[in-house]
């Protein structure tokens, strides 16, 4: 308990420590901004911070065109296939790819999937591309397994309604498990929960009225 205070306490610190750099920081820029105003040079400056901020736009186009090309030959390595094309989605860090023979890049599962997800996600980190956590998906493996794994849990859910009893599930990767639990998370006649420990972690789902 009194390490969970210290720990809550340090990041409370460190939250309003940044707030205070935040404000500091918006004083500085007005003061800045009104020099500015009132010198010869502010159209010239206005002239370098449009160069300043092409060149930037710039940069980031070619960060994006560099990961495009770096998927590419990850997958053409592990897998042999052929990318035809890739669709990158900055805001959401989620790269959908489609090509030829990509059964291999997926793999069983997806875990193949999983592991040129993670050395992406290092390239990013090492190349300080500036995206949230990349999500890859190819062939939209990810969103049809969403639609099974939600036809499935609602499937099991009103089996589980039905008999009065709880449904033990197969072992599942942690996001297949977190998928049955976000889709029967608003069901008011049943409840979910995990058990085991990796790799045989399953869920259980469960009628709200029976005791566990």
């Amino acid at each position: 308990m009194a390490e969970q205070r210290q720990m809550e306490e340090a990041i409370t610190k460190f939250v309003e420590g940044l707030e205070e750099e935040q404000k500091i920081g918006k004083l500085l820029e007005t003061k800045n901004s009104k020099e500015l105003n009132d010198s010869e040079e502010y159209e010239e400056y206005e002239e370098f911070e449009e160069e300043q901020e092409k060149e930037v736009i710039e940069e980031d186009s070619q960060k994006e065109e560099n990961l495009k090309n770096f998927v590419k030959n990850i997958i053409a390595l592990v897998a042999n296939s052929e990318v035809t094309e890739i669709k990158f989605e900055k805001s959401s860090g989620k790269i959908d790819i489609f090509g030829r023979d990509l059964g291999i890049a997926i793999g069983k599962n997806g875990k193949n999937m999983e592991a040129i997800e993670y050395i992406v996600n290092l390239y990013c980190k090492r190349k300080n591309i500036d995206v949230r956590s990349i999500i890859i998906d190819i062939k939209e493996y990810r969103k049809k397994k969403y639609d099974l794994l939600k036809n499935f849990a609602i499937k099991m859910a009103k089996k589980s309604i039905k008999e009065g009893r709880k449904i033990v599930l197969k072992p599942m990767p942690s996001y297949e498990r977190k998928i049955i639990h976000d889709i029967l998370s608003d069901s008011k006649e049943v409840k979910t929960k995990s058990k085991n420990k990796e790799p045989n972690r399953r869920i259980i789902i469960y009628p709200v009225k029976e005791k566990i």
